[in-house]
């Protein structure tokens, strides 16, 4: 349900790109157009985990629109805190999503409960920074430094890892809470250049640190991917 509101809301609120390594020519889905050729080569294969770059707290709401549109319904781990939000809670739990419980001796049984789901053919979407930057404007930055979990999840299950870069979703929401609420009300009508760029699945080493090193440098190269085309999609819509 998350992943089918995402996809209707996202566009609402700004211009959604979604572009992958799989494709021949990084066929770009927007709006619809060449979704087909993009949906059949990109979309994360069952049993996969997408490890996505995370900077705002728009950005899983970006992330869930581009999977749905590449044909993807993905168990998603996040804070377990969420699951303490009246109404958002129960969907979460609806869902089939994932608490992670930070810093207490619960926090291992995330990684399993995703190991689970893998099994079962679903694909999991983690992100490996496990928080959000502490910067406040809404320029782009790149992904901080991932957690172990992300590597001893691939070792245990032998998942192929696809990295996931998102740009354009801190002008949405960034900064302060007014600063956030200010920058939802406002994107209807700014629209902003929103992008997704899929690179090609990684096989990870069982080393984790080497694991963790590889990944995080396969989010960042499509971060760059995914900033470059929304800052000449914005670039293109300034006045001359």
């Amino acid at each position: 349900m998350l992943s089918r509101a995402s996809a209707l809301l996202v566009p609402a609120f700004g211009r959604l790109h979604i572009t992958t390594a799989a494709a021949d020519d990084a066929t770009d889905a927007t709006n619809g157009t060449g979704a087909a050729n993009a949906t059949d080569a990109g979309r994360p294969a069952p049993g996969s985990i997408v490890a996505a770059n995370h900077t705002s707290l728009a950005d899983p709401a970006v992330v869930l629109a581009a999977l749905h549109r590449l044909g993807a319904r993905p168990v998603v781990l996040a804070t377990a805190g969420l699951w303490r939000v009246p109404v958002l809670g129960p969907v979460l739990r609806r869902e089939g999503y994932i608490a992670v419980h930070r810093g207490t001796a619960r926090a291992a049984e995330s990684l399993d409960a995703a190991a689970e789901a893998l099994a079962a053919g679903r694909v999991v979407l983690i992100y490996g920074e496990g928080g959000l930057p502490r910067r406040r404007d809404s320029g782009e930055l790149p992904p901080g430094p991932f957690r172990s979990g992300l590597a001893r999840l691939a070792r245990a299950t032998g998942a192929p890892v696809v990295p996931l870069g998102q740009a354009g979703a801190r002008r949405l929401t960034s900064g302060g809470p007014l600063k956030q609420l200010a920058g939802l009300a406002t994107a209807p009508v700014r629209r902003p250049a929103l992008h997704v760029h899929l690179g090609s699945p990684l096989h990870l080493p069982p080393d984790t640190a080497e694991a963790t090193a590889r990944v995080h440098h396969a989010v960042t190269a499509a971060w760059k991917v995914a900033a470059g085309r929304a800052e000449r999609e914005a670039g293109e819509r300034r006045p001359t």
